[in-house]
């Protein structure tokens, strides 16, 4: 089976020269894709490209991506911060002031006070730029390709949950099944009495009229229509469970269905016992429904 969950998180790490990073994926359940990203300053465009890959790979899903990146910049010489340096001689004359006994800043002090002198930063040129973000993207197909085989995992867990509660119904149809055979027989028992009854209090009333009453009673009570349709959903379902790609939503509109006719069966019983699988029939298909709700 090729049952896939929406939800999952993988992470990837990768590094190049001074540069490392980590990729975090999540995803949980949606009506269709959505893919959010939180990147660092500076690696903007790399949005487009990981929206395409998310798309390539997933369907549907709430899916947040975030890009850590840590450079450790290569050092291309120093300058001197003169802004630092003017404050520290314009409080000079203040210092004398309250220190009679100061002695005349030499050069090295005043270099060696903290930001006065700051090393400048090595930025990346276009070629290493452009190395740098197809590693990091390469990593972000290692997080992807994580995060669909966990989706994938969890989807295998989901289709035996899927499949158990497919089961169950198959096996209350297969009940119903049984019971509406005797239903005909019973409503004919129970209307005989009735209009024997009505005969004595309204004898006005004509035999043929009560007979064509009867078979429109008969007929609305008639549950093959809605059991052949049950049985129709069970075999397009166990086709969706076989099939690839992505089944979620067209599984939800079979529960719809299967509702649907659970209803109906459950309007039209005229036995007890028969109301009673109704009933668990609808309830196990809103098992299925909300276990449907995580399927891609």
């Amino acid at each position: 089976m090729s049952i896939s969950s929406m939800t999952g998180f993988a992470r990837a790490e990768g590094r190049k020269d001074t540069s490392s990073w980590t990729w975090e994926i999540k995803s949980v359940n949606a009506k269709g894709l959505d893919v959010r990203c939180r990147l660092p300053n500076g690696f903007e465009s790399l949005e487009k490209p990981l929206r395409d890959r998310a798309a390539k790979r997933l369907k549907r899903g709430n899916v947040s991506a975030a890009l850590n990146l840590r450079r450790q910049e290569g050092v291309a010489g120093v300058r001197v911060n003169h802004a630092v340096l003017e404050e520290l001689l314009a409080t000079l004359p203040e210092i004398r002031k309250r220190v009679a006994d100061a002695r005349e800043p030499s050069l090295d002090g005043l270099l060696a006070l903290r930001g006065v002198v700051e090393p400048v930063e090595e930025d990346l040129n276009d070629e290493a730029r452009k190395a740098l973000e197809a590693e990091i993207l390469n990593d972000l197909d290692t997080a992807l390709n994580a995060l669909g085989a966990m989706r994938d995992e969890e989807g295998a867990r989901l289709a035996e949950t899927l499949q158990a509660r497919l089961d169950d119904i198959a096996g209350l149809c297969a009940e119903a099944e049984k019971l509406s055979v005797m239903q005909p027989d019973a409503l004919r028992q129970r209307l005989k009495t009735q209009v024997q009854q009505l005969l004595e209090d309204i004898p006005a009333i004509s035999e043929e009229r009560l007979a064509q009453e009867a078979a429109l009673l008969m007929s609305k009570a008639d549950l093959r229509e809605e059991l052949d349709r049950l049985q129709a959903h069970q075999e397009a379902a166990q086709e969706l469970m076989k099939g690839k790609g992505a089944v979620g939503r067209k599984l939800d509109f079979l529960c719809q269905e299967f509702n649907r006719e659970a209803n109906t069966l459950c309007s039209k019983s005229q036995d007890i016992d028969l109301t009673r699988i109704g009933l668990e029939l609808k309830a196990a298909i809103e098992q299925l429904r909300e276990q449907v709700q995580n399927i891609e």
